[in-house]
């Protein structure tokens, strides 16, 4: 066997040595991007725990508004209840006041017919007894003998009235 031609060595050699620098070219690049995989695999990581403990701090702080409104809804609905209650107690009470209401407003009603016959009372007891009816005489058509204003008591001594009643 004859040994090769040392061009053929040298270019086998050379081609050996590019192929060497180009795998060590490789490899360092294959470092350098695992290198930089792996820090981006942990800003990632890092990234997803703050998005996790984030998300955790929000659902606490959302449990607590659903337990602070839970708390002011069934405040509310107590003093809803309350309130109906005294609603309730107070509709019973004017249910109950409710005859006396119509009575007064009755009363009202009549209080002017009433405070201008107690007027003319007034007025005919001032004017005094009528001549007819200082002599003992009915006038024709007439009310009957007049009464006597008294409370049971001495009926002997009081003078007949005209119409027999003093407001």
């Amino acid at each position: 066997m004859s040994a090769p031609p040392a061009l053929q060595i040298r270019e086998a050699n050379a081609h050996l040595a590019a192929v060497h620098r180009r795998a060590a070219e490789l490899e360092t690049r294959l470092l350098a991007a695992e290198r930089t995989i792996r820090a981006q695999a942990e800003r990632l990581a890092h990234h997803d725990q703050q998005l996790r403990a984030a998300l955790d701090e929000l659902g606490r702080v959302k449990d607590r508004e659903i337990s602070a409104l839970q708390e002011q809804l069934l405040s509310s609905e107590a003093t809803v209840r309350s309130l109906q209650a005294a609603v309730d107690q107070r509709d019973q009470l004017i249910q109950q006041l409710q005859p006396q209401a119509d009575l007064l407003q009755d009363i009202a009603h009549r209080r002017p017919p009433l405070a201008a016959l107690l007027a003319a009372l007034e007025e005919a007891e001032r004017l005094g007894p009528s001549p007819a009816s200082s002599q003992g005489q009915l006038l024709p058509d007439g009310p009957g003998p007049p009464l006597g204003n008294s409370t049971g008591e001495g009926q002997d001594d009081l003078q007949p009235a005209v119409f027999g009643t003093t407001v």
